[in-house]
């Protein structure tokens, strides 16, 4: 059905992580298409099913999430935008269930890992791992279980008609994941970007890929993640992809046109708005005030 909302395809259901990024994203006013893996996200988007994905890449904890770069480079949609969303972890039942009735707790397997320490106090509780967090609490209410609790975000537990028994029982309380915007190429809208995502490959010779992340240097480019990939099929050989950060556009052009001498099978998966908390902008300083260190370090970084 056609609307004028822009229609979001995300992996999980509704109140999952990812719908609350593309939320953040977004804003409140947005179609939100459910799927149940991530490449059934990028058929969505093939098919004009919808206008944007929003997909997971990594997590400050768990790592890179490799089988979605692997996407990227498969259907080749440009990235557009990214968000880093907080991932705060809540225990949830229904009303009236008290924790000491508990019996079993479920959750998707990296959102059970993030709560060892809690879960550690209570050894006589069963895990039951689920594909989604917000999967979970919906069961919950759905079958109206008494005796099981979820651990998802509050979205999940507004939605399902759950009561939070504890709050932030994550082990790591500055734990996030990045989530990476999608679409169509005829979606790309004019913007001044200050950060791309770029894969390609290098030479098997010593130095080779020295070269390329010199040239970053070089040019005060920052590269603020590599990830590497085995190219399927070839023996030793790899993807790099490389996420930079830049201050003035001819930074980046100048080393693009440089590094491609270094590398081949050169692709750039998105030029975007590196997201930028309100935490992390600096304050106006007053008269002969210094800036604080931090807010230099990131300047630099940027």
């Amino acid at each position: 059905m056609k609307t004028d909302k822009p229609r979001v395809a995300i992996q999980g259901i509704r109140a999952s992580f990812h719908e609350e990024a593309a939320l953040k994203y977004f804003g409140e006013d947005i179609h939100t298409i459910e799927c149940n893996s991530f490449k059934q996200t990028f058929e969505a988007l093939q098919k004009k099913e919808a206008d944007y994905v929003v997909m997971a890449i990594e997590n400050s904890i768990a790592g890179s999430i490799l089988p979605n770069y692997s996407l990227l480079l498969s259907y080749a949609f440009p990235v557009v935008g990214e968000i880093y969303l907080p991932i705060q972890l809540h225990l949830m039942a229904l009303p009236g269930v008290k924790f000491d009735d508990v019996k079993y707790v479920t959750s998707h397997p990296i959102a059970i890992r993030q709560c060892v320490d809690f879960f550690d106090e209570y050894p006589h509780l069963k895990i039951i791992e689920s594909n989604d967090t917000a999967a979970c609490a919906k069961r919950i209410r759905d079958e109206q279980l008494t005796d099981t609790v979820a651990i998802a975000n509050t979205l999940a537990a507004r939605l399902y008609g759950l009561d939070v028994l504890e709050r932030r029982i994550e082990s790591n309380k500055k734990n996030f994941t990045r989530f990476l915007i999608l679409t169509h190429h005829e979606n790309v809208t004019k913007k001044q970007p200050n950060k791309a995502s770029l894969c390609f490959e290098v030479s098997n010779k010593v130095g080779a890929l020295a070269k390329v992340l010199n040239i970053f240097s070089e040019e005060g480019v920052n590269m603020s993640k590599i990830q590497s990939m085995p190219v399927l099929g070839k023996r030793n050989e790899y993807n790099f992809y490389v996420d930079i950060e830049w201050d003035e556009a001819r930074q980046y052009d100048t080393a693009i046109r440089k590094i491609l001498k270094y590398t081949h099978n050169f692709n750039i998966l998105g030029e975007y708005e590196r997201h930028v908390d309100e935490g992390d902008i600096a304050p106006k300083p007053a008269k002969n005030e210094k800036i604080p260190r931090k807010y230099i370090n990131i300047k630099k970084m940027g």
